[in-house]
């Protein structure tokens, strides 16, 4: 059944109530947003991520269609859900799926944001736990393939003018995971990241450039496979709140850049003449980061 018809007829149910769940695996689990602005209009065009608590990995995302309804089958878990719209405040949530669920459509209010206080001055560092790097790329021929790397080290330096801060992260290559033991094998090899001749991918930032609302672009560096490129990550911040341990400070913003796998010498095309199942030649890649600022003992950001 067509998507939209889908969400049609859910509207025509219960007022709006999903009267009507679609066909999903056995044990799965439906669940639906309404989401609306703060005049109580529908708001289409929201970006909508789910990701899954325990392994950070993505388990759904898209845009609000122009009802404001998103919707989303997900085996049982625990997960969180983020909603994002231009010049309002994002909205975050965690929600269980249970098998063979059918919740009704829950309503989701987005308020007029706020001026969000930036960050202050100093040293912040990445909260592992609460940080994902991940990435997408379409299989030649195939689906998406999701994937992400699990260790990972970075931080912050904040300046009074926030233009001039930095941003640097390092990333373990070898410690990239698609949830396929083969393919993670051979991402490793010399045919895509060669990560004993180049175990880390870094980012150093040069610039922040501030776009409106809450959004920014971080300019820098970004090193893979022995080559530096300059890149622009597409960057929304979230806020700055005391994360409730002493003195603790918390930050939050999800950057986003698209990457071409041939600026590193990932050399796709000869690879697939030579009959090796690859992912494209764009991969998509996202920070998910908390960043933690205490005012005592705080050590400095990975050189």
């Amino acid at each position: 059944m067509p998507l939209g018809l889908l969400r049609r007829r859910f509207r025509t149910a219960s007022g709006g109530a999903a009267g009507l769940t679609p066909p999903v695996p056995s044990g799965a689990g439906v669940v639906v947003r309404e989401v609306l602005d703060p005049v109580n209009e529908p708001m289409g065009g929201a970006d909508v991520t789910v990701t899954e608590l325990r392994s950070h990995r993505v388990a759904a995302r898209g845009t609000t269609d122009p009802y404001g309804y998103f919707m989303a089958v997900l085996p049982p878990g625990n997960y969180s859900l983020l909603i994002v719209a231009e010049g309002l405040e994002p909205h975050r949530e965690t929600f269980d799926v249970e098998p063979d669920s059918r919740a009704a459509a829950q309503q989701v209010w987005l308020q007029s944001a706020r001026q969000l206080e930036l960050p202050v001055p100093g040293t912040w560092l990445f909260d592992p736990p609460h940080t994902a790097i991940r990435f997408v790329a379409k299989h030649v021929g195939m689906a998406h393939v999701h994937g992400r790397f699990e260790r990972f080290e970075g931080g912050l330096q904040v300046a009074q003018d926030m233009s001039q801060s930095r941003v640097q992260v390092r990333i373990d290559a070898s410690s990239i995971t698609t949830g396929n033991n083969t393919r993670d094998t051979h991402l490793r090899s010399a045919d895509f990241l060669d990560v004993d001749r180049y175990p880390y991918i870094e980012f150093s930032s040069t610039r922040f450039a501030y776009r409106g609302g809450t959004k920014w672009s971080l300019l820098g560096s970004l090193t893979m496979h022995g080559v530096s490129r300059s890149v622009s990550l597409d960057t929304t911040y979230l806020g700055m709140v005391n994360g409730g341990y002493g003195e603790e400070l918390r930050c939050a913003a999800l950057a986003k850049a698209e990457l071409h796998r041939e600026d590193y010498t990932l050399n796709w095309r000869s690879m697939l003449a030579r009959g090796i199942a690859v992912v494209g030649p764009t991969v998509q890649l996202e920070l998910d980061v908390q960043a933690m600022y205490r005012t005592h003992d705080t050590p400095t950001p990975p050189e």
